[in-house]
């Protein structure tokens, strides 16, 4: 029998012995064995913590940011390859979708928090604080990576999310991951590790995996480190109160099982939408993975008038939940992850069944579809009722974790608060009501208690994520029983990887070390405008004072009546006694107006945008015939996103002062512009073609592909024959849905990709050549060039086709134009 391997110091290896059998929870066949035995756990942290460690927190937010999404987009490629596999986990499609996706979607998530840091390896958090009268003393927080690694043990029940959800989070943050998947299922963890290594997107020691028995991997340890854990409240009480880990006062974030439950609202009676969105709900969380959720509905809370009704309802319902092969489409819920957790469950519902009664369910009577009921780990949904919930405990204290849950009456808000509470804390309830009264009143109350609290509705139903679905924005934990742990978050999330520390010094000092322009530090006079320079060469403390303006009555007036802004301090000079202004007062906007007529850069260059205003403040008045200038200082640069047809760029945050005549500070305002990134492609047009072109010579190589200089340079002489409409007898190949992201390629930064392959060229070797030689080839090319420049003088306005990214106007194909040159000139050694 085939062993499992264990992913560590960068390398794949079985462990030693046979290790244990894991099954095919429907076929009951042996699939695969699972060992760690060999395995030293202390290398295995000190590696991640060394060589994964080491290149992660070098790396920026932006960086980590893409590479999780470069990750997310090359393993959903690869999902159908997970789906077969985790049918055997006994999952059904739609199952394995929450696992498998919503696992992938965590990487997403957090790869777009990445807009929500500075573009550098550690965070800047909140305000500044002054610690001075003068000015001159300060505090700043500053979170940086952990120099640990992240142990992650994990549970049986999502082999892919539980691991990516933790993982997205803390290579977010810089660190490392070792993972620990529940033993049972980890053949489904470690196809995915495969996938992850061999794509080679994170860097190495960035994750490791160990498949099987860990039982001692917590004596290694270290301050720095963080673990995690998942799974049963027993087994964390055990692992939190390990010697080692209390020693170093290691972080250990847990989240257990817990009694989750959903209350009907009073007013949701039978006939409404939300009774029936509350069935449902139910039922749904009674049976998505066959109830093995820790965030599955586990007592069901509903107004003593109803109960017989939602009884009734709820058998309904379960009757329709068809039970077999998770393979076959028409089965809803196939089975548990193994006969032990058969065993299991079946022990706690007795348990439970004490003093509640089986309403719905059977131990041993299970209908199956296209499997043996008798060799799988199937087993019925199991509705328990319990009218006495104050009385009888056991219902609060008892988790049977697969398809079970119980119902239990109240008699009023109080009361289902109180039973909610009864569950000694949980990771999520949730209440179906129309009345937001009613909501109100469970939310308050029942918060302290639950980790997360969804109110469903009938506004809100069809956008709902649901009762049991922890989303990677959001905290995923709960006090009490639940673990009183957080995870994900989002940037909350993160930063419980981070180390938080208060720095204080000079604002000039906390300006270099935050790379947030403090106020007060030390400008850094721009030789240039600053809107003159590209994103990439504005730095924090670059700064510009302008020249003075002194503002008259009329600029008031005319402002006035401009906007229609009348208020009396502007207008009526005379009603000004007992007001705190002495003169004829210039709008607030006005100044912001004119600060901004003394700052911009009239020409165009850089800046693209206005992006928005993000704080201001009127400090003082400015009164007719006083004289204002301006301080225009570089607070922050933010990385952004470009989409679609729109060249690359950041936000650059300006910090505008406003003086007076006596250098009185009167307004401040911080200010968003949109700011061009400057090309990494070397500008190649006519102006300057022909130096280059007189370096390439018959004896170059490609550096790939099989193309030969001339072949080279007659292609480029066709481009720009298309482009100055000398050759049209042709289709576009691109179809119209996709063309908007064909075209978007154009503006980007991104290289073009190596061994593409033109629509209009042969599929097979070079095309024929045209000219005599390369010399003719070249001076073909340069007239080609000095036609496309003609065409488009006499016509500004045209757009010409292109077989790839279709009808292009003179900007676009220029664009493309020094693009396609760069790459050609790169496969030749003509640039570097």
């Amino acid at each position: 029998m085939s062993k499992l391997q264990n992913y560590v110091n960068g390398h794949w290896m079985e462990g030693l012995g046979e290790g244990v059998p894991l099954f095919d929870s429907v076929t009951g066949d042996v699939i695969v064995n699972a060992s760690a035995e060999g395995l030293n756990f202390g290398e295995i942290l000190h590696y991640g913590r060394t060589t994964g460690g080491a290149k992660l927190r070098k790396m920026t937010f932006q960086e980590r940011g893409n590479m999780l999404k470069k990750l997310a987009l090359y393993l959903t490629k690869k999902k159908e390859i997970f789906y077969e596999l985790s049918y055997k986990t006994g999952a059904t499609r739609v199952d394995s979708w929450i696992d498998i996706e919503g696992g992938f979607g965590n990487l997403f998530a957090n790869a777009s928090l990445r807009k929500l840091f500075p573009n550098q390896p550690y965070d800047v958090e909140g305000d500044a604080i002054d610690l001075s009268r003068g000015g001159r003393f300060m505090a700043h927080h500053i979170l940086v990576p952990k120099p640990g690694v992240a142990i992650h043990i994990n549970a049986f029940n999502f082999p892919i999310w539980g691991m990516l959800e933790k993982c997205a989070v803390n290579w977010m943050a810089g660190m490392p991951a070792v993972v620990k998947p529940a033993t049972s299922t980890s053949y489904l963890t470690e196809a995915v590790v495969k996938e992850i290594i061999a794509s080679g997107i994170l860097p190495e020691g960035a994750l490791q995996l160990i498949c099987g028995s860990a039982h001692n991997i917590l004596d290694f340890v270290e301050s720095q480190d963080v673990v995690t854990f998942t799974g049963s409240a027993d087994t964390g009480r055990k692992l939190k109160s390990n010697a080692r880990l209390i020693n170093e006062s290691v972080p250990f974030n847990m989240e257990a099982d817990s009694l989750n439950c959903s209350v009907l609202g009073e007013d949701a009676i039978p006939g409404t939408p939300e009774f029936d969105l509350f069935v449902n709900a139910v039922r749904s969380e009674m049976t998505v993975k066959c109830g093995q959720k820790c965030t599955a509905i586990r007592r069901i809370i509903v107004p003593e008038k109803l109960i017989e009704d939602v009884q009734i309802a709820l058998g309904k319902a379960l009757d329709k939940v068809t039970i077999g092969d998770p393979r076959l489409k028409e089965v809803r819920m196939g089975s548990l992850v193994s006969q032990e957790q058969v065993n299991e469950v079946r022990l706690r519902t007795k348990e439970i069944a004490k003093t509640a009664s089986i309403v719905y369910g059977d131990y041993d009577k299970i209908s199956t579809v296209g499997a043996d009921a008798s060799k799988g780990a199937f087993i019925s949904p199991m509705l328990l009722r319990e009218d006495h919930p104050f009385k009888n405990t056991l219902v609060h204290e008892t988790e049977a974790f697969g398809p079970v849950a119980t119902l239990m009456p109240y008699k009023n808000i109080e009361e289902a608060v109180e039973l909610a509470k009864l569950g000694k804390g949980s990771l999520v309830s949730s209440i179906v009501t129309n009345s937001d009264t009613i909501a109100k009143d469970y939310v308050v109350n029942a918060a302290s208690h639950h980790g997360r609290i969804l109110v469903l509705n009938r506004e809100n139903a069809k956008q709902s994520t649901g009762h049991g679905s922890p989303l990677p924005q959001l905290v995923h934990g709960g006090p009490g029983r639940a673990g009183g742990g957080e995870e994900m978050g989002g940037v909350r999330g993160v930063k419980h990887y981070m180390q938080r520390c208060a720095i204080q010094g000079s604002p000039t000092t906390l300006t270099e070390i935050t790379g947030i322009y403090q106020p007060n530090s030390a400008y850094k006079e721009a030789p240039e405008h600053p809107f003159k320079y590209y994103w990439d060469d504005i730095e924090p403390g670059m700064s510009l004072k302008t020249h003075k303006r002194t503002v008259t009555d009329t600029d008031i007036i005319n402002f006035a009546n401009l906007t229609w802004d009348h208020f009396y301090a502007h207008t009526d000079i005379t009603s000004l006694k007992g007001s705190i202004f002495e003169k004829r007062t210039a709008h607030g906007y006005f100044i912001l107006a004119a600060a901004a007529g003394l700052f911009v850069w009239p020409n165009k260059g850089p800046v693209a945008a206005n992006y928005g205003l993000e704080e201001c403040r009127f400090l003082r008045p400015i009164y007719h015939n006083d004289t204002m200038y301006v301080r225009l200082t570089c607070k922050q640069k933010v990385e952004r996103d470009s989409r679609g047809e729109e060249l690359p760029s950041g936000i650059v945050k300006w910090f505008v002062e406003v003086f007076d005549q006596n250098d009185e500070l009167t307004a401040i305002a911080t200010i968003l512009t949109m700011v061009q990134k400057k090309s990494p492609f070397q500008e190649i047009d006519r102006s300057n073609i022909d130096e280059y072109l007189t370096k390439l010579t018959v004896n170059h190589k490609a550096n790939w592909g099989t193309m030969t200089p001339q072949h080279m340079v007659e292609h480029m002489e066709h481009q720009y024959r298309f482009a100055a409409n000398q050759k049209g007898d042709f289709e576009i190949a691109t179809p119209a849905e996709h063309l908007d992201k064909y075209r978007e390629t154009i503006f980007n930064h991104r290289p073009m990709p190596l061994g593409h392959k033109h629509p209009l060229m042969k599929t097979e070797g070079n095309e024929d050549l045209v000219h005599a030689d390369l010399a003719t080839a070249k001076l073909k090319l340069l007239e080609a060039m000095d036609a496309y420049e003609q065409y488009f003088k006499e016509n500004p306005e045209a757009r010409t086709k292109n077989v790839v990214f279709g009808m292009m106007d003179k900007f676009e194909w220029d664009l493309l134009g020094t693009k396609h040159f760069n790459h050609h000139f790169k496969q030749f050694g003509i640039l570097d």
